[in-house]
């Protein structure tokens, strides 16, 4: 019989795709407010990967990546699509979004978006969204599936995403430690002279 256990905490990251780089910067600006401080953020890159948000957005349309310091349940996935589905709606220009904000999560192994729509490889989290594994950690790099939006298959964006990854493992280390440190008293098992 297996035991569940909670699993370990996730990296969360968001992709936010707007016509104005401005919009872009409110939105990081907000989102730090909400779920802390930034430990990356991607240059302003074109978004011309499709033209699904064109009429919608406008064109032509611009993207960063931002990553977040603090770790967060996976559990929470939900109410963070959630809230950045509210700030979308509150960016809004009449019925049309003027941005839109894509949040995710990376572990050592994976990275899973979050969506409201289903498809066959989506499994079904609670309130209308959906895990979307996007990419498998496999061979030293993130490594894209039948199913990855041409943008995640972007070297680039995996060879950043990589970084990430080795940001997610250092703190995943220093809270380990720290608890070991917590354990043992406040001394650090690892010090020697």
């Amino acid at each position: 019989m297996s035991r569940p256990r909670e699993p370990k905490p996730a990296k969360l990251f968001v992709s936010v795709i707007s016509a104005t780089p401005e919009r872009i910067a409110r939105v990081l600006l907000e989102l730090v407010e909400r779920y802390g401080s930034m430990d990356f953020v991607s240059a302003v890159l074109p978004f011309d990967y499709t033209d699904y948000y064109y009429a919608e957005m406008g064109m032509p349309l611009r993207r960063r990546f931002a990553s977040f310091v603090p770790l967060v349940s996976q559990g929470d996935l939900v109410r963070i699509k959630e809230e950045t589905n509210e700030l979308e709606r509150r960016m809004s220009e009449g019925p049309r979004r003027s941005v839109n904000i894509d949040p995710g999560y990376l572990l050592a192994e994976r990275l899973v978006l979050a969506t409201g729509k289903n498809c066959a490889h989506r499994i079904y989290l609670n309130r209308g969204i959906y895990a979307d594994l996007s990419l498998v950690f496999h061979q030293k790099a993130y490594r894209p599936l039948p199913w990855t939006y041409p943008d995640y298959r972007d070297e680039r964006v995996r060879g950043w995403l990589g970084v990430l990854r080795q940001k997610y493992m250092l703190q995943l280390r220093a809270e380990d430690r720290a608890l070991e440190n917590s354990r043992n008293g406040g001394i650090d098992a690892g010090w020697e002279r």
